[in-house]
């Protein structure tokens, strides 16, 4: 639906009835999430029933993406708001997710301010190439550019997304201001020997693989909700923030224990309306707000997880993602652009 100046003002002004966080519920939602993914992570760990550890393992891992969405939410504003102790715990929280505040806040504001833009959205997101800066990119750019969208590296987004994109490429690139990116880092390999030393079974199964869940699964979030079919990207010129929120971010159609676990995450265009809006609002804003309530949706079906994957380039011939370039395609494409 394309709205006027004044229906889009007059959304984001409809929309700030929701952010506004209830305090309580802030602090029970963080409490309980922390306090649940820590006894399952002690079960994982301890001589429990093997099928026991591996279920504890699992529910683990999706329990990690809850409390980053919740670590995410505290990062914009939305929740426990000028809280000290809040702030505290949450620099916890960052390390262990690998996303100390100096760098994710930094590269996630900037997506917010930037989604959807051609030539300047890469920061803080995956990377979107057009088709003709693709075809003229040298092999070594194109080489680097699939890696960063492969599956596979957001499958590993634990070791590929977190540790390296997220924490240790910002510290090397910034030793001063991300300081604190070579702290998580060194909080992480400590642990890991200190486990391998004592139990490595423990190390698999309560710090390895929950850790390697929940950053595959929340590195696919993060990737599909701007990353569909009907994902529409714009220049700097024609780039207007409702609009991003609206046609660029998507509504991800999930079963409700899914959502809980996901921190309803998957209301995306919701939250890019008003970052503000505390996670736990985001379905009421989309139930209150009608212009919220015909979303471009994508889901977890493999249907769709398939359709999500397989694009990969801005086509600015056509206005839509397309998949992986034919060598004859590319070349076609490099040449009438190299005579443009």
């Amino acid at each position: 639906m394309k709205l006027t100046k004044e229906q889009k003002k007059a959304l984001l002004i409809s929309s700030r009835e929701y952010a506004q966080e209830v305090r309580w519920k802030s602090w029970w939602v963080f409490l309980s999430t922390t306090a649940l993914l820590g006894g399952l992570l002690t079960v994982a760990a301890l001589e429990f029933h093997f099928a026991l550890r591996v279920l504890s393992t699992i529910v683990a891992g999706l329990l990690v993406v809850r409390l980053f969405v919740i670590y995410h939410d505290f990062q914009h504003g939305a929740i426990l708001k000028n809280s000290v102790i809040a702030k505290v715990l949450f620099e916890i929280v960052g390390f262990l997710m690998l996303s100390p505040r100096s760098t994710w806040k930094e590269s996630h504001d900037y997506h917010h301010k930037h989604n959807s833009k051609i030539y300047g959205q890469s920061h803080g997101t995956f990377p979107v190439m057009t088709t003709e800066e693709y075809a003229q990119a040298s092999w070594l750019k194109r080489l680097g550019y699939t890696i960063n969208r492969h599956p596979i590296t957001l499958a590993f987004g634990y070791i590929t997304v977190f540790f390296w994109g997220i924490t240790l490429q910002s510290f090397l690139m910034s030793p001063k201001r991300h300081w604190d990116c070579l702290l998580a880092v060194l909080i992480h390999v400590g642990l890991v020997v200190m486990l391998a030393m004592t139990n490595w079974v423990a190390l698999l199964m309560a710090f390895i693989l929950p850790f390697a869940i929940g950053s595959g699964l929340g590195s696919y979030l993060f990737y599909a909700q701007h990353n569909f079919p009907e994902v529409e990207f714009r220049t700097e010129a024609d780039w207007d923030y409702t609009d991003a929120a609206l046609l660029s971010s998507g509504f991800m159609k999930m079963s409700k224990i899914m959502h809980w676990f996901t921190a309803n995450i998957g209301y995306h265009h919701v939250h890019h309306l008003h970052s503000l809006i505390p996670f736990y609002r985001l379905p009421e804003a989309m139930n209150g707000i009608e212009e919220l309530q015909n979303p471009k949706t994508t889901s977890l079906s493999p249907k769709n997880v398939f359709q999500c994957l397989r694009l990969k380039l801005w086509c600015t011939e056509s206005s839509k993602m397309v998949g992986r370039l034919t060598r004859r395609k590319r070349k076609a494409i490099a040449a009438v652009t190299a005579g443009s």
